[in-house]
């Protein structure tokens, strides 16, 4: 018998989002798991009171994350189809999943499901060379909390961001000194994100960058984007990133930097 309970503290699930990490294929996009994710509603699956599973859901009503334990009894397609048909506890409309192609099982779980689908997104990691560090790097200083309101301001009008969420979250990284900045006559142009995990990827840096409007085309996204992974790999740490699936510029920089694309965020849309 499986008992479906809301997670009211997503630290009861740590031990099965380690197991849930362990099973991809390659690193997930950090934005999209310990962003988005967080923000969601996690469900656990209960067998007689033991945690075996779980799955979060987002405000949309789209699957975020699945996981399913070895050690469950429960028929993992069958409990999918049941949540996937709006048929369980957990919610009685789900449209859809995000999922990552380095999920097989999720991703076929998904598939099995799915009336229509999209790429949502392209994730990118460092190649096995890493870049020559005699390559000519453009230089970038940590931001400072006194620059908090000029950064939020910049970059809520570069990509329309609204600035209560950019304060919060620019605040958090200058905090841990993962926000870099770029000036051209005394003004930032372009940010840099260098994301450390706290858990589950410690191996990896998830990078961001946002570059002003009048600076773009310029070929200033590829050179940060090395700043960041000469940085990054100083400390021990293997880069990650991932751009939107129409965003050709930011493709085309990340291609550019020496990042590959093997893996795609897809967006299913159920019967």
């Amino acid at each position: 018998m499986l008992d479906i309970k809301k997670i009211s503290r997503q630290s009861e699930l740590n031990e099965l989002k380690q197991q849930y990490f362990n099973q991809s294929t390659a690193p997930l996009d950090g934005m999209w798991h310990f962003g988005f994710v967080s923000m969601s509603d996690h469900f656990g699956f209960y067998e007689r009171d033991k945690l075996v599973g779980y799955c979060c859901i987002n405000g949309d009503g789209y699957l975020l994350q699945y996981y399913l334990a070895p050690v469950a009894k429960t028929n993992s397609d069958e409990l999918f189809n049941l949540i996937a048909e709006g048929k369980s506890s957990v919610s009685d409309k789900i449209n859809g999943a995000f999922v990552s192609t380095a999920e097989p099982e999720y991703m076929s779980l998904s598939l099995d499901n799915s009336e229509s689908f999209k790429v949502n997104a392209l994730m990118y990691h460092q190649n096995e060379h890493p870049l020559s560090s005699s390559f000519p790097c453009i230089e970038m200083t940590l931001a400072t909390q006194d620059q908090l309101t000029e950064l939020v301001e910049f970059a809520s009008e570069a990509i329309g961001a609204p600035k209560e969420w950019l304060t919060g979250y620019y605040g958090n990284l200058i905090q841990r000194q993962e926000l870099w900045t770029y000036r051209k006559d005394g003004y930032v142009v372009a940010a840099g994100e260098c994301r450390r995990f706290d858990e589950y990827q410690t191996g990896y840096a998830d990078l961001g960058i946002i570059v002003a409007h009048n600076e773009r085309g310029k070929g200033l996204a590829t050179h940060i984007l090395r700043f960041l992974i000469q940085y990054a790999n100083s400390d021990g740490l293997t880069v990650i990133c991932s751009t939107e699936s129409a965003n050709t510029a930011a493709k085309k920089a990340i291609s550019k930097a020496g990042l590959v694309s093997k893996n795609r965020i897809v967006q299913f849309d159920f019967k």
